[in-house]
């Protein structure tokens, strides 16, 4: 499966999908106007991280032990839009990240809270930023700091503060059914860090020279059993990556609902190849169904490229069944397959607590032909061959349905890993408390 989309390409569809609106379209369809609809929150987040590596990591300490405790308060502000057929508005925000505690070294493997040269976490640390936006024909344009959603550059929120990128991110909804998000990046901010660095970075080799990051596509809801997607990517001089997926959703019965779908990936090589030569092809798909509370998912995921299928650093940018807490199953040539059970707890009169457990298994992981970037050695300097792990999450979410603490949410997580020399054992667990607060 192949497809590709020019940079220029994705601006004129986005362009000509906005058309339809041009004559009735204004900013008084979305908005009251900039003071009258702006929004302003404070999202108040306790994190506690602990990872106790048992085979194959290290940490500062020397013992590979990892843990720290933080607390983070983002806030977030939202102006509406002024009037007219054009509309001008501002997005700003500023966050705060404050170490709780942590003991000599053990911070580094959390990445929760940025760490010295000395390995000492940081007291605090903040984030502060915005962008400008505009509105008009259906298509909101927005530059500055951006919060792009997409399979193939997705802002992480996975840490205490969540990731930032900067540059322009275009949004357009002028089709019934259909959402277009295209864009162009230039710098990136890791969770842990204050500032955004020129370039970016990927999860597997780090910092990579790559000036910019374009990427365009859109979701397409057919009706309201079929969904799809198609998004294309490029960071400049180190890949293209093009996704394409389907999920599906029927009710068979009042009780009863199946569901099942499947993801891609096709990433190659670019430009200078700055992360080396390579062509990977990736796919998920997954069945499963849904009675009452219960909710059964089966997966297979299979990596058919010779090196692991890399990403943003930090990022979310991995729509893949089996990407979980800690493993992607994403090394090369690796097959995996995952069997996950949802418990929603409504049905037994506590609404708001929910249970979630999943197991899941990676053969066949094979670096031979992995170029040097993404090679794994065992001791003896050859190439890891026939590579085997597993993993096994538990967790428990509670969410505060009504009164003073309405949406208060805790969520207790923790995995398991085992596997043989490519990656390594290890048990963590994690605690997010967190406390949203809408100010206007």
């Amino acid at each position: 499966m192949r497809f590709q989309l020019s940079v220029s390409g994705a601006w004129s569809l986005m362009i000509a999908a906005a058309m339809p609106s041009l004559v009735s379209a204004t900013t008084s369809d979305v908005s009251e106007g900039f003071i009258e609809d702006s929004e302003f929150s404070i999202l108040n987040r306790n994190y506690y991280f602990n990872r106790d590596v048992r085979k194959g990591g290290s940490s500062p300490t020397g013992n590979g032990y990892s843990e720290a405790w933080a607390q983070g308060i983002i806030a977030q502000y939202a102006s509406g839009y002024t009037q007219g057929p054009v509309g001008f508005g501002v997005d700003a925000h500023a966050m705060l990240g404050l170490k709780l505690d942590t003991g000599s070294g053990r911070a580094r493997g959390t990445t929760l809270l940025p760490v010295d040269s000395n390995n000492q976490a940081e007291d605090e640390y903040s984030k502060v930023g915005g962008a400008v936006k505009m509105y008009v024909l259906d298509t909101e344009f927005k530059y500055g700091d951006v919060f792009p959603t997409t399979p193939v550059v997705q802002y992480g929120d996975s840490r205490l503060l969540p990731e930032t990128f900067r540059g322009l991110d275009i949004r357009n909804t002028s089709i019934e059914g259909l959402s277009l998000q295209g864009g162009r990046l230039h710098a990136m901010s890791q969770p842990q860090n204050s500032s955004s660095n020129k370039g970016f970075s990927t999860f597997y080799v780090g910092d990579v020279d790559a000036d910019w990051l374009g990427y365009f596509g859109g979701d397409y809801t057919v009706n309201k059993n079929i969904d799809i997607s198609l998004y294309t990517s490029r960071l400049n001089d180190v890949w293209n990556q093009h996704y394409a997926s389907m999920n599906l959703n029927y009710e068979v019965a009042d009780n009863l609902a199946l569901f099942g779908g499947f993801n891609y990936y096709k990433a190659t090589d670019q430009g200078k190849q700055l992360l080396g030569s390579f062509d990977n092809d990736i796919y998920s798909t997954h069945i499963g169904f849904s009675t009452g509370p219960h909710r059964v998912t089966l997966s297979y995921q299979k990596n058919e490229g010779d090196d692991d299928f890399d990403y943003l650093s930090f990022s979310d940018s991995i729509y893949l069944s089996n990407s979980i807490q800690y493993s992607d199953f994403n090394s090369p040539n690796e097959r995996s397959m995952m069997l996950r059970y949802d418990l929603d707890m409504a049905t037994f009169g506590v609404p708001g607590l929910s249970f979630m457990a999943r197991y899941a298994s990676g053969r066949d992981a094979d670096y031979s032909n992995a170029n040097s970037y993404y090679a794994r050695l065992d001791s003896s300097g050859n190439a890891l061959r026939d590579q085997n792990r597993w993993e096994r999450d538990f967790e428990a979410r509670y969410t505060v349905q009504e009164g003073a603490f309405k949406d208060l949410s805790v969520r207790v997580r923790q995995a398991t890993t085992r596997s043989d020399e490519f990656s390594p054992n290890l048990n963590e667990v994690r605690v997010i408390t967190e406390y949203p607060l809408d100010i206007i």
